[in-house]
């Protein structure tokens, strides 16, 4: 549809409220709770046929801070510059305010908390300041009979649940199957309503006071990451519902952006049944912060590149954040990535360790099992290959079994010294790759999220190439996220309830245009 300009004078809308909020993950929840709990009236719609977007299947801890001074050096130190310091610093300020709220949302619908003590996973200056804050309880609820499309990571169903029950309790009028199509805009460019669209075709709805975009980034949208991103292809490994429809109503009303480049990824499987649209996670392995208290766990397995060598720290310090960085790299000469897939070994001991694979999705159109715990099924499914010897690995990897009998040596004599004196990976981790027989598998890119979108000011108001507000436009969550370089675990989460709060507020305060 194209950009339409709505002259509110001359023309009628299908329908009027004070604030639209396009998007019900943990961002628009938000931004419509306190869009109404400031007295607007708010319409929440959501394009996809059940709520959560990629927000419920996180593990559902906001990171917060027990000082500012901290959290705002720690945040100034992993942007590295991307983000303008008076961002960080105002989100500083926000962390240190959620615990009470979140608890009055939680205490709403009868509902406790925990706190989880974690280290932040850089040690930067503030690194030691800042902890999880996670549903515990909440009384009669069964993720798996309330959210049957659902298969999170853990705890990301709960906090959902708070804030869909907290929006229900406000009589907020929810629409599923309704996609937000393009925005409407006045005759000095100004927001004034939004498209939608559902089963009952295309509706022109004003939005007296503001619309907030909270529709997530571009996650599955191959075209647009093309445009944005060297490495590729990547599959989303969450949501197919994060088509960039945000940044494509942003940037034709004229937004800036920032951060394009940057995904919250790994490296991960891809299954053979193209019926499975996305990528699948390895193991999620807890983080660790280098020169402090280590955290890292048994690794199992290594990474080769085609031509079987090692190419990296496969145990990153956030993998599920960075993993994928290490696999971006073209041959200029061929425009080859010489990475991708690169290829995980694993031998007959580390196959009994642990589920290699964590399957997460929010989709009612697809079903996948849960990874079986030995990784048997996996074989019979072709997700992993079996050899019998080393020179059977190389077959199916297509490399010559002298390099890869080479880095395996190596990597088995690193193990018995203790330390990975090629690339640093952490001593706990290091576990030999000698009993066969051996478990091959491809291994491609995957991305949890996109962090880049439009470039917004500190109350989320969307922001033209000229530092300039663009008029009753907002956005919420990872659509325009403020992590610039290094991505804090937990903090997308956290920015979904900063961003919504201050979104909905600031959308709601604002005088009606008509």
């Amino acid at each position: 549809m194209t950009q339409h300009v709505f002259d509110p004078y001359t023309e009628d809308f299908d329908e009027a409220f004070d604030v639209v909020v396009a998007g019900f993950g943990f961002a628009g929840g938000v931004s419509a709770i306190s869009a109404h709990d400031a007295s607007a009236r708010v319409l929440l719609i959501e394009k996809m046929p059940d709520p959560g977007g990629i927000s419920i299947c996180s593990g559902g801890g906001l990171r917060l801070a027990e000082d500012v001074a901290a959290a705002r050096a720690y945040l100034n130190s992993t942007n590295g510059g991307a983000t303008p310091e008076p961002i960080n610093t105002d989100f500083a300020d926000a962390m240190m305010e959620l615990d009470a709220y979140v608890n009055s949302l939680a205490q709403a619908c009868g509902a406790t908390t925990t706190r989880v003590e974690r280290l932040g996973n850089y040690p930067f200056e503030g690194f030691d300041r800042l902890y999880f804050l996670e549903i515990d309880t909440i009384p009669g609820f069964d993720p798996k009979r309330d959210y049957p499309a659902v298969k999170a990571l853990r705890g990301g169903p709960k906090m959902f649940r708070v804030l869909q029950t907290n929006v229900e309790m406000r009589a907020i009028d929810v629409r599923y199957q309704t996609r937000a199509r393009n925005l409407i805009f006045g005759p000095r460019g100004e927001v004034r309503g939004i498209w939608i669209e559902s089963d009952a075709g295309p509706r022109a709805v004003a939005a007296h006071k503001g619309v907030i975009l909270a529709c997530g980034g571009f996650e599955n949208d191959p075209e647009m990451q093309k445009q944005f991103w060297q490495i590729g292809p990547v599959a989303s490994a969450a949501f197919r519902g994060n088509t960039g429809d945000g940044v494509r109503m942003a940037t034709a009303a004229g937004a800036d952006l920032w951060h394009m480049w940057h995904f919250h990824g790994s490296y991960g499987f891809r299954h053979p049944d193209p019926a499975f649209p996305m990528g699948i996670r390895l193991k999620s392995l807890p983080a660790w912060t280098p020169k402090a208290a280590p955290t890292a766990v048994p690794m199992s397995w290594i990474l080769v590149d085609r031509e079987g060598r090692r190419f990296g720290n496969e145990y990153q310090p956030y993998m599920q954040d960075t993993g994928h960085r290490a696999l971006d790299l073209v041959d200029p000469t061929t425009m080859d990535y010489s990475r991708m897939p690169c290829h995980l070994i694993v031998d007959d001991i580390g196959r009994q360790m642990y589920p290699l694979g964590s399957v997460v999705y929010n989709d009612r159109d697809v079903t996948l099992p849960e990874w079986s715990a030995d990784n048997l099924a996996e074989v019979e499914a072709g997700l992993l290959k079996r050899a019998e010897s080393i020179a059977e690995l190389a077959d199916l990897i297509g490399c010559d079994a002298k390099h890869l009998n080479a880095t395996l040596t190596r990597w088995n004599d690193l193990c018995h010294q203790g330390k990975d004196a090629d690339f640093g990976r952490p001593e706990a981790s290091m576990i030999p790759v000698r009993s066969p027989p051996f478990f091959v598998a491809d291994i491609w890119p995957v991305v949890s999220n996109t962090q880049g979108g439009p470039r917004h000011d500190t109350q989320q108001r969307v922001l033209n190439g000229f530092s300039d507000p663009i008029p009753r436009l907002y956005v919420a969550g990872e659509l325009g996220s403020i992590w610039g370089f290094l991505y804090l675990s937990g903090g997308n989460l956290t920015e979904c309830f900063v961003s919504g709060r201050k979104a909905g507020e600031d959308a709601a305060s604002l005088q009606p245009w008509r």
